[in-house]
């Protein structure tokens, strides 16, 4: 029986190369931003570094979608802080937006030789038909993990009715619809 190392894998402690290399790798290979990170976000945040559950992602997502900024940077700085503080934080934050600086950098000073080539209209084309599946995916996996009860899904429907029936603002209608789970909370289960 091979001798056990006095540390588990859960108890071993992230490095803050493994928080940026982590993020960096989020940053450079999802394409479209913001929604369509989230499957890789949870991937790996929850299955490859365990560094949060599925539950806390989820949260982490919806408190991120609700601050000011971009899902994938505002994720980043609550896990680095999370596991390293506030240091951790800001590598993991740097991390996920060092790919995207870089990126742009690069095209930003190629785009006006080629942006009349067809090649590039027909490449961002495709590029966006493929982030709208990315977004689809992660809108189908919220909607799988959060309508499990009737009070989730009629607050759902009645987002989903001011949103696109009367155009309301984000804001308006997460405070709303925190506002309607705290109500739940406190009157709804006491019946």
């Amino acid at each position: 029986m091979p001798i056990k190392n006095n540390m588990d894998m859960k108890d071993k402690k992230t490095t803050y190369f493994d928080l940026f290399a982590s993020f960096f790798r989020i940053g450079l290979f999802t394409f479209g931003g913001g929604y369509a990170m989230l499957p890789m976000l949870e991937r790996e945040c929850v299955e490859s570094h365990d560094w949060a559950t599925r539950d806390e992602i989820l949260d982490y997502f919806a408190i991120a979608q609700c601050t000011p900024g971009v899902i994938a940077v505002n994720t980043a700085t609550f896990i680095g802080s999370k596991e390293r503080g506030a240091l951790g934080a800001a590598i993991a934050t740097l991390g996920v937006i060092c790919p995207s600086i870089i990126i742009i950098l690069i095209i930003a000073s190629l785009i006006t030789s080629f942006a009349s080539l067809p090649a590039v209209g027909y490449a961002f084309n495709g590029i966006r038909v493929a982030v709208a599946v990315l977004i689809l995916n992660a809108v189908i996996k919220l909607v799988k993990s959060n309508l499990r009860r009737p009070v989730s899904v009629v607050i759902c429907v009645i987002a989903c009715a001011a949103s696109i029936l009367f155009d309301l603002s984000p804001v308006i209608i997460v405070l709303s619809a925190g506002a309607a789970g705290i109500a739940y909370g406190y009157f709804g289960r006491r019946r």
